[in-house]
């Protein structure tokens, strides 16, 4: 189709690739970047004034001679500070905000409780936010090129519209319209683990890999699926909802009831949320246990789960040991039926990794197929907020498109 290209879209796609050469080359010289995208010199060096001019490349220094002597070549450079994009990752306890440069460096955070502004508006709170720190790292508001922001529900990102987030009370929010009100530039919208998998694989361990499953393990289950570099949203943008696979049919048959509302099986057996109540009445049960008294007046807490399983509680190893299970065996069938290059592990109960991932490979791998790669998250808690940034490069329309 290279001959139904206009002149504007030639040389708009030509001014993408010389840049993109430039990020993933720097330093690099003119004549470089023409053998290596094979356009001509002339071509290249018009490109290059250009974005020189717009300030998306800098010069510095110059490179070596050649072996023939002569003028050597001066060095191109990607400028990330060109624009600044803002990632916001809304979860149902906290709201947190960075603004990063076009490399993914964090210029500027902040948080706040989501309870504390649900009713008078989490949008409206998140420009506050971002005015305040824009202010304090003096950042050109004109340089901001957008926002991308993670949400924890089912969301049509065509439209912009949040349809079901019910630790935030959302039915068909309307997003995207909302964010009009309250920024001047640019916003899009995803699930959260969807944003967090591509946080993953833009500046953590899923780097350079087109097939990802991120998994994000906390109260409940969810994942992330990259599919030859593509996210993988589904026909009604609900693909991914891992917590409600069956790793164990007669539980089903036994009247099951999930641990909260419309939670599905896996989250409500090896969630963080079933490792306490599954403790919590175990310890309940035997009036020997040391945390017996508690246990009766309290629930337990999942860190003292994980604290007491590396201390050698029998109760504890054996619920926590009963959550890996079923969590393999989810992981197994997803990889599967998806094949992926790597599974990546996040979320609150991961915290505990250096217990749970050497038997999660050891039953992963002994069931699949072949084997696949199984890591923790490399960004932890800023996987959402990056990976909100990747988003917007993603979906917006700019000369720093990523794809």
């Amino acid at each position: 189709m290279k001959g139904s290209r206009t002149p504007i879209q030639l040389k708009s796609l030509n001014k993408k690739r010389v840049l993109q050469c430039i990020q993933e080359s720097a330093p690099v010289s003119r004549a470089e970047i023409a053998a290596k995208i094979k356009i001509s010199k002339p071509t290249v060096s018009l490109i290059v004034d250009e974005l020189l001019q717009e300030q998306w490349i800098v010069e510095k220094g110059i490179g070596e001679s050649t072996s023939q002597g002569g003028r050597r070549p001066i060095q191109l450079y990607f400028n990330e500070k060109a624009a600044y994009i803002i990632g916001t990752d809304i979860g149902g306890t906290k709201v947190k905000t960075v603004i990063c440069d076009l490399n993914g460096n964090m210029i500027a955070s902040s948080s706040f409780s989501t309870r504390q502004y649900l009713e008078s508006g989490l949008l409206k709170q998140v420009a506050r936010e971002i005015d305040m720190m824009v202010e304090k790292e003096s950042i050109d508001p004109g340089k901001i090129l957008g926002m991308g922001a993670g949400v924890p529900g089912i969301t049509d990102t065509a439209n912009g519209v949040v349809i079901e987030a019910p630790s935030l009370n959302w039915v068909r929010y309307p997003f995207i319209r909302e964010a009009g009100r309250f920024f001047p530039f640019p916003v899009h919208v995803d699930n959260d683990v969807n944003v967090a998998a591509l946080g993953e694989q833009w500046l953590g361990n899923a780097r350079d890999k087109q097939n990802v499953l991120f998994i994000a393990v906390g109260t409940g289950i969810g994942s992330g699926i990259l599919i030859n570099n593509q996210l993988y949203r589904g026909a009604t943008g609900a693909a991914g909802e891992m917590g409600y696979m069956v790793t164990d049919k007669n539980d089903l048959k036994n009247e099951f009831k999930p641990v909260f509302h419309r939670y599905g099986y896996l989250e409500s057996v090896a969630g963080g949320k079933s490792i306490v109540d599954r403790m919590t009445e175990c310890i309940q049960k035997e009036p020997e246990h040391p945390l017996h008294k508690q246990a009766l007046e309290e629930e337990l807490s999942g860190e003292m789960a994980f604290r007491l399983a590396k201390a050698g509680d029998k109760i504890a190893i054996h619920v926590i040991e009963e959550a890996i299970e079923h969590l393999a065996y989810g992981i197994v069938n997803a990889a599967s039926l998806l094949n992926p290059q790597i599974v990546i592990l996040g979320g609150g109960v991961l915290k505990s990794s250096e217990f749970i991932l050497p038997r999660l490979r050891e039953i992963v791998n002994q069931y699949l197929p072949s084997p696949v790669e199984l890591k923790t998250s490399q960004l932890g808690d800023n996987a959402g907020v990056l990976g909100a940034v990747s988003l917007f490069m993603r979906e917006h329309e700019s000369l720093v498109k990523y794809n």
